[in-house]
């Protein structure tokens, strides 16, 4: 039984599901964050037999309340009930830190959140290795929604949203620059690549349209990018009919969405670059 305070959740009408029910090795992804929910399974081809997001309505501050909303889907939502051959879960937050492989020692990774993570004392600290660059991704995952999904589903992988983002934006990138910025309803991430290789990270969180638009232009501007010349790459909750996207098309000349293989029809209504790190 979920105890606590009443929590409002919306089945987004962002939904693709085939029969699931026969495929081989069937693996289940798994992406929260503050404001929301997303799972896909897929087969040992990684096909994509079904995708489901759910919108938090309400404001969430803590991964108490976080794990409340997932113990309702988990309740309510049957396909999340089935035996898995693998699990991942994506822990998406702003609780990490990327270290360069040269200066990092695991007895040390508390240190390396100091400086723009609050953490205490009783914080869990992992880190991901990045697959595609030298370096690791320290972090905070949310320990309390780690340990209800061990109850469900055993032994499972969990990953950073951003180790992973970095790690397909690279492998998607060929020998030239990219300014990637990857859009969740509240930050923003902000990747550089240059010749394959990982030339800047952060993620910012945003208010309004004009801290979206500061972020973007403030990176630019201390990277030396010119936004009259080199094309900005746009992927996750954004489209041509945001606000955010007509701001930034007031500041920058050249604006592209992330193109991904076609998952669904057209008529389902899910823009292929708006889950990207689940699904691209």
């Amino acid at each position: 039984m979920v105890t606590g305070l009443h929590l409002t959740i919306k089945l987004m009408p962002k939904k693709i599901t085939r029969n699931i029910e026969n495929i081989s090795k069937r693996k289940l992804s798994i992406q929260f964050s503050l404001d929301g929910f997303s799972f896909c399974i897929t087969n040992s081809e990684n096909d994509i037999f079904h995708f489901s997001s759910y919108d938090f309505e309400e404001d969430v501050s803590s991964p108490e309340l976080v794990l409340e909303k997932i113990q309702s889907i988990f309740q309510k939502d049957e396909d999340l009930h089935h035996d898995f051959d693998s699990v991942l879960v994506i822990h998406e937050n702003n609780l990490n830190s990327f270290v360069p492989n040269i200066y990092f020692k695991e007895e040390s990774l508390k240190s390396y959140l100091n400086y723009n993570v609050k953490t205490i004392s009783t914080d869990f600290i992992a880190f991901d290795d990045l697959e595609k660059t030298e370096a690791k991704n320290v972090y905070v995952p949310y320990v309390n929604i780690n340990n209800f999904l061990f109850q469900n589903f055993g032994e499972f992988e969990y990953r950073h949203h951003s180790s992973i983002l970095v790690d397909k934006l690279i492998e998607k990138s060929n020998d030239d620059f990219y300014f990637y910025v990857n859009v969740s309803k509240k930050s923003i991430d902000i990747v550089v690549i240059e010749h394959q290789k990982l030339s800047f990270y952060n993620s910012f969180e945003y208010y309004s349209k004009e801290d979206f638009i500061y972020y973007i232009l403030f990176v630019l501007e201390q990277l030396k990018i010119d936004p009259d010349k080199t094309p900005i790459h746009l992927l996750g909750e954004i489209n041509k009919d945001s606000q955010l996207y007509q701001i930034a098309y007031t500041y920058i000349r050249t604006i592209h969405f992330v193109e991904t293989s076609p998952f669904t029809k057209e008529e389902e209504q899910i823009e292929n670059h708006s889950n990207f790190i689940l699904l691209g």
